[in-house]
């Protein structure tokens, strides 16, 4: 998945907002609160970031071209990274973006929900 593939996928999502913050990280939230997070690493290649169910996590987490994500998982956090195709293909990975919008919307406040339309 392409940068630009990634950046059309998140804001095809419903009530999404992008920044780029972090050193260059392309950043969507949805209600303020970050779903997804993609940079290029070293060699050019893109990676994707994104919160997932605990299941997911525990399965995730020691497939190939996939880890815990840096900073967020070692703070207790169920993230993960996606740094190839290898094991998880870019439909895979939109579906998996599209559930970590779905978690991030249901823990934002019924109020947030109701003026965001979700």
């Amino acid at each position: 998945m392409t940068l630009d593939d990634y950046n059309s996928f998140c804001a095809s999502l419903p009530q999404t907002t992008h920044v780029v913050q972090w050193g260059g990280a392309d950043v969507w939230k949805v209600g303020g609160k970050v779903f997804t997070i993609a940079g290029r690493d070293r060699e050019g290649g893109v990676f994707v970031t994104f919160k997932c169910s605990e299941m997911a996590y525990d399965v995730l987490k020691d497939q190939p071209g996939c880890r815990p994500a840096p900073y967020l998982a070692s703070r207790g956090m169920k993230w993960i990274q996606r740094q190839t195709s290898q094991s998880m293909d870019d439909d895979a990975l939109k579906d998996y973006l599209g559930e970590s919008h779905r978690i991030v919307v249901l823990k934002l406040t019924k109020q947030t929900r109701k003026e965001l339309g979700l």
